[in-house]
């Protein structure tokens, strides 16, 4: 199942909701249509499973990047560097479902809105708590608005996100650095 929906989320990424078919979901999962009406009552469904595997997928990825620091600011250093790589290459080209997502259907869709909160809250709150731990140990300075901050962190990494799918070149060690300013 993780590897048919790995498949409906490279569709969804690259196209979004609205220009992904059942057509294209079947060859990307390389299910028969009735396979994949079986498994989800529809696209819809499809894409709730989508989004839910790639959630899960991204913050395990955001957690190990983390637990390769030594101190909250590293961890932090760590999960700004994650996230542009994963905003580079072929797969910042095929852009993050929760961008597409929050852009294309959260103004319409009560169920996908609900999901991208929660999503961007549990990246927040888990910021936050790097800061925390930064300010803990004596790698960010206490005066740090640890909420206020990952609130910008996460309009920081969500837009490297927008920027990969864009094409646009990162710098990564530049733009990270910069972003590490506002820990000073």
């Amino acid at each position: 199942m993780d590897t048919a929906l790995d498949g409906a989320i490279r569709v969804f990424c690259e196209r979004g909701y609205h220009a992904t078919s059942i057509g294209d979901l079947t060859a990307a999962m390389r299910l028969a249509t009735g396979s994949v009406y079986k498994a989800f009552r529809d696209k819809h469904a499809v894409f709730v499973a989508a989004f839910e595997r790639y959630t899960t997928v991204r913050l395990g990825q955001t957690r190990d990047a983390a637990a390769r620091g030594v101190d909250g600011r590293e961890k932090l250093r760590n999960v700004l560097k994650s996230y542009v790589e994963h905003s580079q290459g072929r797969e910042g080209r095929r852009g993050c479902i929760v961008v597409g997502s929050a852009v294309e259907l959260s103004a319409v869709d009560p169920v996908i809105r609900t999901r991208v909160t929660a999503q961007l809250k549990t990246n927040e709150t888990f910021i936050a708590s790097l800061i925390r731990e930064g300010q803990s140990d004596g790698s960010i300075p206490d005066h740090v608005a640890a909420d206020d901050t990952a609130r910008l962190m996460i309009c920081i990494t969500q837009g490297l996100r927008v920027v990969g799918k864009a094409r646009l070149p990162l710098d990564g060690d530049r733009l990270v650095g910069v972003a590490m300013k506002l820990l000073a």
